[in-house]
């Protein structure tokens, strides 16, 4: 298991435009060959390319583990259609009124958090379609839960002032032990500038030297 630095579109930010899990990276229609090469070698994926909601923006508008998928009610019907098709998962939409259910849920293949902002009529979907128990809570005071935190089947972090208590609380549902990190050179919107599945980590270039020791340890990386 490795990091990687790496830029999507000369950004660091490369969380906002991909998304992966064990098997896939998704990344935006008309993404460089080259950089989809590079990405999937270095997460050890294969590739798709989609939209989701007519746009680019992958990161803020999927939830995904390795059992399923959840895509926003302004997802077009072929996106639908072409993400079931293509990666077999359980890929479903969620009907709430916010769009962007990337940032406000944090996932992984053992437990889920989500923004309290979701009515809570929306968990047994969400656990129905991704197979895991959930949690709403908001993440040190932000109901961006999916910005804020991200975990594999190994590890994660989460945002540098979430409280201590907190932290137990979120790794006890997530089920593994998460870390206060920051990306990309001090930026606490950890989602951003991260992919992260059980085989690799791929960061935004500006994320540091202590940052990487933080990543490492979070992720239990091991060369």
């Amino acid at each position: 298991m490795g990091i990687f630095k790496y830029d999507v579109y000369r950004s660091p930010n490369v969380g906002i435009y991909t998304k992966c899990n064990d098997n896939f990276v998704f990344l935006p229609n008309g993404f460089a060959m080259s950089k989809a090469k590079n990405l999937s070698e270095f997460l050890q994926t294969d590739y798709v390319f989609t939209s989701v909601a007519n746009t680019r923006l992958l990161g803020p508008l999927m939830v995904v583990n390795n059992k399923g998928m959840l895509l926003p009610r302004n997802c077009l019907e072929e996106e639908l259609s072409h993400l079931k098709k293509s990666t077999g998962l359980n890929v479903d939409i969620l009907e709430t009124k916010h769009t962007a259910i990337g940032n406000l849920i944090c996932v992984n293949d053992k437990g889920g958090i989500m923004s309290p902002l979701i009515p809570n009529e929306f968990v047994k979907k969400v656990e129905d379609v991704l197979g895991i128990e959930v949690l709403q809570k908001r993440v040190a005071g932000y109901h961006q839960d999916g910005a804020m935190a991200i975990a594999t089947s190994h590890g994660g972090i989460i945002h540098p002032n979430t409280e201590e208590d907190d932290v137990k609380v979120f790794s006890e549902v997530l089920g593994v032990e998460l870390e206060p990190a920051t990306i990309n050179g001090g930026s606490p919107y950890l989602a951003s500038g991260i992919l992260a599945n059980n085989k690799s980590l791929v960061v935004g270039t500006l994320t540091n030297g202590p940052e990487l020791v933080m990543l490492t340890r979070a992720f239990r990386v091991e060369d």
